[in-house]
């Protein structure tokens, strides 16, 4: 039994929120064979020695190409679901706040992994959210956003 009351493997992982000038959030969209496409923020898996931290500058810098400093964690989500590999999970995800004046990104340290299956990105209105015909994750990302407009 974890933390959390089920048998599960908890996955802790680092998500940035990475928010341009104007407001607009970066999300990557998911296209796998065994469920319809969603979209979710930078970020991934901490490394067993990682802190949620290291792990969120890890992430942004190969999934995005952006090197800076996280700050501090503004959120956290800890959903139960099925990751890309098909392994059911206890999520432990923490949330970080990175604003950017480019909204150039490089994808060249993705991982074969999120070559294939991270198959576009898209820099969304926080409006376009709400009703995105597509899901989003996590279902809360705009009222986070909301709550942290004054965080770096």
């Amino acid at each position: 039994m974890n933390e959390f009351g089920n048998t599960k493997r908890v996955r802790r992982a680092a998500r940035i929120i990475v928010l341009d000038d104007v407001q607009r959030v970066l999300l990557f969209r998911f296209s796998l064979a065994d469920r319809p496409p969603f979209w979710v923020t930078a970020g991934g898996e901490c490394e067993p020695h990682e802190s949620f931290e290291e792990a969120a500058r890890r992430e942004l810098l190969e999934e995005t190409g952006i090197v800076a400093d996280p700050g501090q964690q503004v959120a956290r989500t800890t959903p139960e679901f099925i990751t890309v590999e098909g392994e059911p999970i206890q999520a432990d995800e923490r949330y970080f706040v990175i604003r950017v004046s480019s909204t150039q990104i490089s994808t060249q340290g993705h991982t074969a992994l999120e070559q294939r299956v991270m198959t576009r990105h898209r820099w969304f209105e926080l409006a376009e959210l709400g009703d995105w015909p597509e899901a989003v994750f996590p279902e809360t990302l705009a009222q986070i956003i909301m709550q942290n407009r004054e965080m770096r």
